[in-house]
């Protein structure tokens, strides 16, 4: 008889992500909407303080120490099963040492604690993902 061996935590959290991603998806429904915007929602766990940022792909957002890169954004279509993912890089600022990279990788709204950002002071989850609003003024040029 074989011996079932185990996974480390994080490989069979990312194996089990993966298996329910493929076991839940429609057939036919491959398809993802990209966002602009990536919702996030983040917690100082020392102050207790609760702030929601719009983070525009590409370009860095800062909560507390926290530098916050989200690389790509992306939801379900309405029709399809409620998900977004975001691929975020995150920095924390650290007063002697510069910045160290804390998080990389792929957030899902759905499932907060699937991969999640594992620091001491912050909580960090993704909530949604959004196309960024066009103003008004450049509407009516």
């Amino acid at each position: 008889m074989s011996r079932i061996r185990s996974l480390p935590p994080r490989r069979s959290a990312a194996l089990i992500a993966a298996f329910l991603a493929l076991a839940t998806a429609p057939a036919g429904a491959e398809t993802w909407i990209e966002g602009d915007l990536a919702v996030l929602q983040a917690l100082d766990k020392i102050t207790a303080r609760i702030s929601t940022i719009e983070a525009p792909v590409g370009e860095i957002s800062s909560f507390d120490q926290l530098l916050i890169l989200p690389r790509a954004c992306r939801k379900r279509p309405p029709e399809d099963t409620p998900e977004s993912a975001a691929f975020l890089e995150i920095d924390e600022l650290r007063p002697d040492e510069g910045g160290a990279r804390v998080f990389t990788g792929w957030m899902f709204a759905s499932s907060p604690a699937l991969s999640a950002l594992e620091d001491p002071v912050y909580d960090l989850r993704l909530v949604d993902c959004k196309k960024a609003e066009k103003s008004a003024s450049s509407n009516s040029e």
